[in-house]
C-alpha cells in the first residue's frame, strides 16, 4: 500500500516541483518506507510506499520494455498466476522484479485499457504511456482504494487523498454544500463529486484516460455479477462457499511482511478467523477492541473464538477518555468524512497493530453487503403493514426541531443507485445488496478502513470483496442469504460447521459504540460549543442544538448529536484548516 499523486499540463510544459514536494509530503503516512518520483515531458508523479511485497526490488516507477511507467497504491493478489501464465505464453515476459505491481504494466501492453478485468486486488493505479501519449488512471471495482482528481484550467492533478491537493495548492478547501447535505443526513456522501468542490473520485471500477491534462475517455467495470439468484442447494452451496474462502483468505494472506485480523466477535470477522487458521502456519494475531461501559461488548466471544484456534488475542479498551481525547485527531485523518462512529475502534485498533509491528491486516468488511446481514434488508423484504420500509427514508436531521430550512436533495444520489439497481433483472434482496455496494461500502466502511489503517502506516484487507468469492455470494437465493429471520445464513451455517465454539446460529446484537452516552454526559458543555460552530450554525438553530445535546440519551437525538460534533470537527480542520488540539472541548473553542 502507498500514496500516490501527479500533475499533468494543459499547455505541454514540466509540471513546477513545489506542487508535487507538497503532495508528497501530504502522502508521506501512507508509504513511510520510501519515495519514488516519476517525470516525462508534460507529466510528473510520486509515489509514497509502503513496502509489503518484494521489499528488496519493488520500489516504483516500474517500467516495462516499451516504455510505459507506473505508480500505484496497490495489491495484485493473483500476481503469481499471472506472472507463471506471462512468462510460459508465446511471448513470454523477462520480469525485473518480484514486485505484484508490475503485472498490470505488461496486461496493459498485451490488453490495453482492458487489463484490469485480469486482476483479482485492491489497487488505485496511475500508468503513463508515453508513445501514446496518455495517462490512465484506474480503481479496483469495489473502490477499496481511493484515487482522486482535480480537473482545473492549467491542467489535471490526481491523489489518493484529497488533503494533498489541497495542500499541494490545486484546489482551494471550499465546501460543496450538496455533499455536505448528504454527510449530515446520512452520515456519507455519494457519486463522483466529493464534499470539497473541485476535487472528484475516480469512481469504483473505472478507468479514466487523460491527455494534455484533460480526459478525454472513462470505461467503467461493475463490481457485481449479473443480477439473479443461481440454482443451489444448501449443500452444494456450503462446500462451493468453502472453496471460495479458502481460495480468496490463501491469496490475501500473501505478504512479505507481518499479518494479522480484526476480529470484532460477530460473524464475518470470525468466519476470516476460522479460515486463516486454517491456513496459517503458525497462530493468527487477531486484534479485539471493547468499550468499558459498552453495552454489547463482544470481547468475550471473540475470546472464545480466539482460544478455538489458538490464535494469539489482542485486546484493546477504549474508554470514554479516549473518544474525548482521539477524536480530534480521528477526524483530521478522514479528509473524505465518513461520520460513522465505527471509525472510532477502527483507528484504535489500527493503533494497537502497528505498535505491534503488524503491516497488513486483514478483516470483515463487505460480508454484510454480500451475504445480507443489515436489518435493513430484512426489513425491505416484508410489506408496509408488517414494518417494511425503505432504507435511509428519513434523514439524521429531520423531524428533530433543528434545522434552519428543510435539506433538500440529500437523497439524489442513493436515489440514483434504487434506480439503476432497480433497472437489472433480480431479487428485491440484490438490488438493496446493490444499492450498498454501490455507495455505503466505498464511500463509508472502506474510507474509514483505508484511512485509520493508513494513517498508521498498515494495509487493510478485505477477503469478502475478492471478485471470485463475489461472484458466488451476490448470486445465491435469498432463503440462502435471510432465513429464520437471520441474515448470513449461509455464512453462519458454514462457520457452525468450522467453528461452533462461536455460536453463529444464536442471535446477536450488533456492534455498537457508547458515543451517545459519552455525549449526553458531558453535553452541557459540548453541546454550546458544536451549536455555534460556524459549520453547524449554517444550517441549524443553536438554541435548538443546544437542547438536542441535553436530550443526547435518547437514540435520534443521540445519533444526530454524534454527526453533529463530528461534521463541526472535520469542518474546522479541513475547511477552515485549525490544526486541532488533542481534546474535543478544546478544539471546538475559539
Amino acid at each position: 500500500m502507498c500514496g500516490i499523486a501527479g500533475l499533468m499540463t494543459r499547455d505541454g510544459a514540466p509540471p513546477s516541483s513545489a506542487p508535487l514536494r507538497a503532495m508528497e509530503a501530504a502522502l508521506r503516512h501512507r508509504g513511510p518506507d520510501g519515495v519514488g518520483h516519476y517525470r516525462s515531458a508534460d507529466l510528473a508523479m510520486v509515489q509514497t510506499r509502503l513496502a509489503i511485497i518484494d521489499l528488496e526490488t519493488g520500489a516504483q516507477p516500474l517500467y516495462e520494455p516499451a516504455g510505459a511507467a507506473l505508480i500505484a497504491n496497490a495489491e495484485i493478489y493473483n500476481y503469481l498466476e499471472l506472472r507463471e501464465k506471462l512468462s510460459s505464453s508465446t511471448r513470454p515476459i523477462a520480469f525485473s522484479t518480484q514486485s505484484d505491481c508490475e503485472v498490470p504494466l505488461h496486461l496493459y501492453r498485451r490488453h490495453g485499457l482492458d487489463f484490469t478485468r485480469h486482476l483479482r486486488g485492491m489497487y488505485a493505479i496511475a500508468l503513463h504511456d508515453p508513445a501514446a501519449r496518455r495517462l490512465v488512471l484506474t480503481r479496483d471495482p469495489f473502490g477499496i482504494k481511493p484515487l482522486y482528481y482535480a480537473d482545473t484550467a492549467t491542467g489535471f492533478a490526481f491523489a489518493s487523498e484529497p488533503n494533498a491537493l489541497i495542500e499541494a495548492g490545486i484546489v482551494a478547501p471550499q465546501l460543496l454544500r450538496s455533499a455536505r447535505d448528504e454527510l449530515v443526513q446520512m452520515q456519507f456522501t455519494t457519486g463522483r463529486e466529493t464534499i470539497f468542490a473541485g476535487i472528484n473520485r475516480v469512481l469504483p471500477g473505472e478507468t479514466v484516460v487523460v491527455r494534455q491534462g484533460r480526459i478525454v475517455d472513462r470505461q467503467r467495470r461493475t463490481a457485481l455479477p449479473e443480477y439473479g439468484p443461481i440454482d443451489l442447494g444448501e449443500d452444494e452451496a456450503l462446500s462451493r462457499l468453502d472453496a471460495a474462502l479458502v481460495d480468496s483468505v490463501r491469496l490475501h494472506q500473501r505478504s512479505d511482511v507481518p499479518f494479522g485480523m480484526f476480529l470484532s466477535g460477530g460473524i464475518d470477522s470470525t468466519a476470516v478467523l476460522a479460515m486463516m487458521a486454517r491456513l496459517a502456519e503458525r497462530p493468527v494475531k487477531a486484534f479485539t477492541i471493547g468499550f468499558a461501559d459498552g453495552e454489547a461488548d463482544e470481547r468475550p466471544a471473540a475470546r472464545a473464538a480466539a482460544k478455538a484456534v489458538g490464535a494469539e488475542h489482542v485486546e484493546v479498551e477504549f474508554s470514554e477518555a479516549d473518544f474525548w481525547r482521539s477524536l480530534p485527531q480521528i477526524v483530521s485523518g478522514v479528509d473524505d468524512p465518513t461520520a460513522d462512529y465505527a471509525i472510532l475502534p477502527t483507528w484504535a485498533l489500527a493503533n494497537t497493530a502497528r505498535a505491534a509491528d503488524i503491516k497488513v491486516i486483514l478483516s470483515g468488511e463487505g460480508g454484510d453487503e454480500l451475504f445480507a446481514g443489515y436489518g435493513r434488508y430484512r426489513s425491505i423484504l416484508r410489506p408496509w403493514w408488517a414494518g417494511g420500509r425503505r432504507p435511509r427514508a428519513r434523514g439524521m436531521l429531520d423531524d428533530l426541531g433543528i434545522l434552519r430550512g428543510a435539506i433538500t436533495g440529500w437523497r439524489d444520489g442513493i436515489a440514483a443507485a434504487e434506480a439503476l439497481a432497480g433497472s437489472h433483472a433480480g431479487t428485491r434482496l440484490q438490488a438493496a445488496q446493490a444499492v450498498d455496494c454501490a455507495d455505503w461500502l466505498p464511500n463509508d466502511l472502506l474510507i474509514k478502513l483505508d484511512r485509520c489503517l493508513m494513517a498508521h502506516g498498515t494495509e487493510g484487507r478485505t477477503p469478502y470483496l475478492d471478485s471470485e468469492l463475489v461472484g458466488l455470494a451476490f448470486r445465491l437465493p435469498d432463503d440462502l442469504k435471510i432465513r429464520r429471520g437471520l441474515g448470513k445464513w449461509l455464512l453462519r451455517r458454514w462457520l457452525s460447521e468450522h467453528l461452533p465454539q462461536a455460536q453463529p446460529l444464536a442471535r446477536k446484537r450488533g456492534f455498537t459504540v457508547p458515543v451517545t452516552r459519552w455525549i449526553a454526559r458531558r453535553a452541557e458543555a459540548i453541546g454550546p460549543l458544536v451549536a455555534h460552530s460556524p459549520a453547524v450554525r449554517e444550517i441549524c438553530r443553536p438554541d435548538a442544538v443546544e437542547n438536542m445535546f441535553a436530550a443526547a440519551g435518547q437514540r435520534r437525538a443521540g445519533r444526530a448529536s454524534w454527526t453533529l460534533l463530528f461534521y463541526a470537527l472535520w469542518h474546522r480542520h479541513h475547511i477552515e484548516r485549525r490544526i486541532l488540539p488533542p481534546d474535543t472541548l478544546a478544539a471546538l473553542a475559539d
